[in-house]
């Protein structure tokens, strides 16, 4: 008998961030799939296996995933943040286009999470309150020219950017790149967060501008927001919240 295959965000950290329709998934499935730093965010529960893997395997995690479910599991993926935002929830739906015919059958359902991007955003305020744009600086599995493709055209359009994967060891130069083409669109006052390891114990929130943000203060952990022309400051009790006006006649013209 086939078994039922969910795929959980678990949110971008904290625990009070997990909803509670995640929780309950996690707790009811038998078989526990995912990167092993994220599996070791979820409780361990009697008699519930776990299958960890490394981050650069979505594909090989997902069809051992399908391949549970069709053995009659119940089976659990997790994803940081909301599996739908560059997680594993596109790479399931790629698994089961080119895969078994078999597991077309199988009852998958998508348990959203809280994303990286909301829980940063809120931790300043508001920058996402006007039409805003997410991109990937990673080019495991796209080309640098397509990044630089798409960041010409949102900077260009004038929306916030939000960028997930800045920066590794292993392409440091990158955001410097991306910053740098930013700003031949925007003003260097303009507002940009560094968010890392955001809602985390080691959590560290920046506020910076175009013209003062330091690329190398980025790594795979950090969210990188950059306001758009109408993005403002404006003055709290703890420091300033960043937030972008939801009227477009407030912007700049």
């Amino acid at each position: 008998m086939t078994g039922r295959l969910a795929i959980v965000g678990l949110g971008p950290g904290a625990p009070e961030l997990m909803t509670p329709l995640a929780a309950e998934t996690l707790a009811a499935a038998t078989d526990l799939v995912g990167y092993a730093p994220y599996l070791a965010r979820v409780p361990e529960r009697a008699g519930q296996r776990r299958h960890a893997s490394d981050n650069r395997e979505e594909l090989a995690r997902a069809r051992q995933a399908l391949d549970l479910a069709l053995m009659g599991r119940s089976v659990a993926v997790v994803s940081s943040g909301d599996p739908g935002v560059f997680a594993m929830a596109s790479a399931m739906f790629e698994a089961i286009e080119t895969g078994k015919p078999a597991w077309k059958d199988i009852d998958v359902t998508v348990v959203p999470g809280v994303s990286a991007m909301l829980a940063a955003a809120a931790s300043v305020g508001a920058p996402l309150g006007h039409d805003f744009c997410v991109i990937s600086l990673s080019d495991n599995l796209k080309p640098w020219d397509l990044v630089l493709k798409r960041l010409e055209a949102a900077a260009a359009g004038d929306f916030v950017i939000i960028l997930y994967n800045p920066a590794s060891k292993a392409r440091p130069w990158q955001l410097g790149e991306a910053l740098r083409l930013i700003a031949r669109h925007r003003a260097q006052a303009t507002p940009v967060i560094f968010a890392q390891a955001v809602t985390r114990a080691d959590e560290s929130i920046e506020i910076t501008t175009l013209r003062q943000a330091d690329p190398s203060r980025a790594d795979m952990r950090t969210l990188v927001i950059v306001g758009s022309s109408a993005t403002r400051l404006v003055r709290g009790p703890r420091g300033p919240f960043v937030y972008t006006p939801r009227h477009a006649e407030l912007a700049p013209s």
